[in-house]
């Protein structure tokens, strides 16, 4: 379980700004506006950012779903930390909105993110996130 004051910063990509058109999966259709926040696996291991594999398909604050702001008042929304690197892994490789797969998107775009700008993900307790464009 993530600990106060426990962060990571991610860089952007093209994926993460436009899953919608970016997908490298056929899986389901695409939605105009869906974005992710990618977690790398040395961080998802050290502060514990479980996907459902590890909660029995269970949602469950602290492990696989955390509520989340950002530094500028736009984001107040809870987000899932999602997918695997392998089938079966119980690491998680990305946060997305948790049941709206927009709210990343959506936040993108209020700030104006692009390419290679810099996500913190700051850890305010173990259940809740701060979002800030660096």
């Amino acid at each position: 379980m993530p600990q106060t004051g426990n962060s990571f910063c991610v860089s952007l990509t093209p994926s993460q700004l436009g899953w919608d058109e970016e997908r490298y999966t056929d899986s389901r259709p695409t939605r105009k506006g869906e974005a992710y926040l990618a977690i790398r696996k040395e961080y998802a291991q050290a502060f514990q950012l479980f996907n459902s594999n590890q909660t029995n398909g269970y949602d469950i604050l602290g492990q696989n779903i955390f509520n989340c702001i950002s530094d500028d008042g736009y984001l107040n929304c809870q987000l899932k930390s999602e997918g695997c690197s392998s089938a079966g892994d119980i690491y998680a490789k990305q946060f997305a909105g948790n049941n709206n797969l927009r709210a990343l998107g959506d936040w993108y775009s209020y700030i104006g993110a692009r390419e290679g700008d810099e996500i913190e993900v700051y850890f305010l307790s173990p259940t809740d996130i701060r979002l800030r464009l660096i």
